[in-house]
């Protein structure tokens, strides 16, 4: 099953099947992750195969559709002043670990995350079970996601004091086959793949320094979302 993603600015980018996220289990942060950044999607589950399809037939490609969250990890300095060594190497991450730049890491401006930090287990948040299309018909049907890592100045709260990251009723059928045509002119889908559509350009999720401390080490914070009144993922981001 391949996860097929048309970035915000349309760029087609693949995602393993190890990144796919859909049973709520909490997500640990390796040592060398920062932080993560989040760009919220709409998803589809490809029902039939096909190559540079064609806008007139792109509805008969797909079967349901659901919101979901992709997170990028803010990977830490791969090479950091006070790095240990060992017989002689530098014990650093690899190059392609590290953001496209330095304002990658939360806490500064977002960046676009690139190379190993799209790939990592756990980081598409794609929620089963999926939806009718005809749920999207309506556009009364929330999308929302949130985060409990406490209030910043801006940002809406809901009911539980939460912060809501992301809210949106705007999804549409006609979106998801736009991209469906535009996805199918690099890659070949097949029966069970995933297309998902970035909705937002990736903003900053969660860092270490701004997760909630449960203990003297450890860190964490909850994210969770909800469609149609129903939760979609729930579980904590712990560092």
């Amino acid at each position: 099953m391949n996860i097929v993603v048309q970035r915000y600015d349309g760029r087609v980018e693949c995602r393993p099947d190890t990144s796919w996220e859909r049973e709520d289990k909490d997500l640990y942060a390796p040592d060398f992750v920062s932080g993560y950044l989040y760009s919220p999607v709409l998803f589809a589950r490809i029902s039939k195969a096909g190559k540079c399809i064609g806008s007139k037939f792109a509805a008969r490609y797909y079967d349901a559709v659901n919101y979901g969250v992709l997170l990028y990890a803010s990977i830490c300095d791969p090479f950091p002043e006070n790095a240990v060594c060992k017989d002689g190497m530098t014990d650093t991450l690899p190059r392609e670990l590290s953001p496209a730049n330095e304002n990658d890491v939360p806490g500064g401006d977002t960046g676009e995350s690139t190379g190993l930090s799209s790939v990592m287990d756990h980081t598409s948040v794609l929620p089963f079970p999926m939806y009718d299309k005809i749920t999207l018909g309506s556009g009364k049907n929330e999308f929302r996601i949130c985060l409990d890592a406490g209030p910043v100045s801006g940002k809406e709260e809901n009911a539980a004091g939460d912060r809501i990251v992301f809210n949106t009723s705007c999804g549409s059928t006609e979106l998801i086959e736009k991209a469906l045509c535009h996805i199918s002119e690099f890659v070949s889908l097949r029966i069970g793949d995933i297309i998902a559509v970035e909705l937002a350009s990736q903003d900053i999720l969660v860092s270490r320094k701004d997760c909630r401390k449960t203990d003297g080490n450890v860190t964490t914070t909850r994210l969770y979302g909800s469609f149609c009144g129903n939760t979609s993922f729930d579980f904590n981001i712990i560092m």
